[in-house]
């Protein structure tokens, strides 16, 4: 790799911005919509932060003075994971919504 020269994120986000059509969408997104999707569900949220304690332990902080040490590289393939989790609850959450939605609308066609 010979493109190593100065800041790595700088290198990072000339390739990404260069190769990824997400990543330019999301850039032309209004700051508004770009909020609003960044908001999590609650219940996503609780989920999420159920299965990282679990991950992680799930000492109560008020009694336990608790210190996790990882690698960087762990550290991200911990966040990549919780990111895939969020993204698939918060999917499953809609595909659940839709659901109750058909269900009632084909139970008001019965009658």
């Amino acid at each position: 790799m010979n493109n190593l020269s100065g800041n790595p994120a700088e290198n990072f986000a000339d390739q990404s911005n260069k190769s990824n059509l997400l990543w330019q969408y999301v850039q032309s997104m209004n700051p508004e919509t770009v909020a609003q999707l960044s908001k999590p569900d609650p219940e996503v949220a609780q989920i999420m932060e159920q299965n990282l304690r679990g991950m992680l332990g799930n000492l109560p902080p008020e009694h336990f003075s608790i210190a996790i040490t990882t690698s960087k590289e762990n550290l991200g393939q911990l966040l990549a994971s919780a990111m895939m989790s969020g993204y698939f609850l918060n999917q499953a959450k809609q595909r659940m919504e839709l659901d109750k939605s058909l269900h009632s609308l084909h139970e008001g066609t019965d009658k």
